[in-house]
């Protein structure tokens, strides 16, 4: 078992390191992305899932350690940003010499990148990696990690909308607007919760039946529709693309009739420009990276020895991160996504720059 490719330096869309994992005994391959340790060490999520092929899996990785570079910065953490991907079918490859095999290789990396929770991998894989590895947050309450990271994500992304809502109609709540919410997986659920709770309707849709089920027992009020397209196309007030990326593309943004866009999936811009074409139609777009970074916050207060009241209110503070950023896109005239990222970027530089100040 051994690391094929590790690549410092890579200049591969900016990473400062790529690293390759095969153990042909358990099937494993994955790619562990490291964008910046500019704060700190890298944390981000291991997604497991069936990749058509190597290109699509690196791509992926490589797009999402970019973006937990950004959301660490802009959720106020010490952390760097990095990623992993386990490529294959979590249903059917998915074994504990294979999740003990991974945490090897995330051990091999002492310390310069953190794993937790994606899509495809949960709280007791992370319990089964660790056993390999120190450098896993996300664990269970069992032994003493933060547990399920989507219920901070939710109630992040719920501040993000809230703030979207003060700048666009000047009141922090939803109560009274027609809120359709993209999946009711792991943040969905939630998020459709906390809305319900502000006096919101909700309207929602899932390719799974299971989660279909799920909101019919336990919020019937929920109005379920038949895909997304036919949500999109729907009378409602906010957006809220909670499944897998690239929910905003060149075909659902000219579709969309809402006036906001504040969801928890991740890299929901399928393309450069998109944010662009979002503002011309008037749609108030708050940077995914921004709101759903609940969740990191809450596995990065794991590191520190967790507490959920201190990691529920640093996720509270996204209302305010989220209006600071509206307010800057509006005074210099861009788009949301790019004041972000403007933020983001000082952000590294000037904390980054400390690291250059010896310590004796």
């Amino acid at each position: 078992m051994g690391v094929f490719v590790s690549s410092d330096g890579t200049d591969a869309a900016g990473h400062e390191q790529v690293v390759f994992c095969q153990d042909r005994h358990t099937g494993l391959k994955a790619i562990i992305g490291i964008y910046s340790t500019a704060l700190g060490p890298a944390l981000g999520g291991t997604r497991f899932y069936p990749y058509e092929n190597e290109e699509a899996a690196l791509a992926d990785v490589l797009n999402l350690s970019r973006g937990m570079a950004y959301k660490n910065a802009l959720a106020g953490l010490d952390l760097g940003g990095g990623k992993a991907v386990i490529w294959g079918d979590p249903n059917q490859i998915k074994t504990e010499g294979l999740l003990r095999a991974y945490g090897r290789f995330v051990e091999s990396l002492r310390g310069r990148y953190y794993t937790a929770c994606d899509v495809g991998t949960y709280v007791p894989d992370m319990d089964v990696i660790a056993r390999e590895t120190s450098y896993v947050t996300g664990r269970s309450l069992e032994y003493g990690g933060a547990g399920d990271s989507s219920i901070l994500t939710a109630w992040g992304v719920f501040q993000g909308m809230r703030a979207a809502a003060e700048h666009t109609w000047g009141t922090p709540t939803l109560a009274g607007r027609r809120v359709g919410i993209a999946g009711l997986g792991k943040v969905g659920k939630y998020l459709a919760g906390h809305l319900i709770e502000d006096g919101a309707s909700v309207v929602a849709t899932d390719v799974n039946e299971a989660a279909i089920e799920w909101a019919r027992t336990t919020y019937p009020q929920i109005d379920l529709v038949a895909d997304t397209q036919t949500l999109i196309t729907s009378d409602i007030d906010v957006y809220a693309p909670c499944a897998l990326g690239g929910a905003l593309n060149d075909d659902t943004v000219p579709a969309l009739r809402a006036k906001i866009v504040t969801g928890g999936a991740n890299n929901q811009l399928a393309h450069s420009g998109i944010e662009k074409l979002l503002e011309e139609r008037g749609i108030l777009y708050t940077p995914d990276y921004v709101v759903n970074a609940g969740g990191v916050i809450q596995v990065a207060d794991e590191i520190e020895g967790f507490n959920f009241e201190r990691a529920k209110l640093r996720a509270t503070r996204i209302f305010a991160t989220t209006g600071e950023i509206l307010r800057l896109a509006e005074n210099e005239g861009v788009p949301p996504a790019v004041a972000a990222d403007r933020l983001a970027e000082r952000r590294m530089a000037e904390v980054g720059r400390l690291r250059s100040i010896f310590l004796s």
